[in-house]
């Protein structure tokens, strides 16, 4: 484990990108419990960039980088599977973004992993509000919303 992939949709082995899509569903639908159309097209967008580490053919974490436009791109779909949680993964890949990417980066925290974006230099810029779910046993998870700026020479 350790080698970063960064790739766009077009490059990426569909067999592959399906465990990718797995393990999303996986902690986002089934684990968090919030059901909600986790295929929102911005995967196929021409400068969406797909980013993980892998085990062997798996992928054990990941995130997506969408750009917003032509100074801003937004991380989303932060993950890391069950088994390799607390290995430091995560921060390792937001850290590749933030050392490959110029501009601004936005993305919307976990209310309890706003320190830890903190750390790497996010800053919260709005209010928090509740997202997905919206059942009454399970109203949503409060999120934050963050930026990050800085240009690479």
């Amino acid at each position: 484990m350790g080698n970063i992939f960064d790739q766009k949709f077009h490059e990426i082995d569909s067999s592959f990108f399906y465990k990718i899509l797995r393990l999303r569903v996986d902690v986002f639908v089934v684990e968090q419990n919030c059901p909600y159309p986790e295929l929102d097209g911005f995967d196929l967008a021409l400068n969406t960039r797909h980013i993980w580490i892998a085990n062997e053919d798996t992928p054990v974490s990941y995130l997506r980088l969408v750009n917003e436009d032509e100074k801003t791109n937004r991380i989303s779909r932060v993950v890391t599977s069950v088994d390799n949680r607390g290995e430091g993964l995560a921060k390792t890949l937001v850290e590749h973004v933030i050392n490959t990417t110029s501009g601004k980066l936005t993305l919307d925290a976990q209310t309890y992993l706003e320190n830890w974006y903190m750390e790497m230099g996010f800053v919260a810029n709005g209010e928090t509000f509740e997202e997905c779910c919206g059942q009454e046993t399970n109203p949503g998870i409060l999120h934050v919303p963050m930026v990050h700026e800085r240009e690479i020479d």
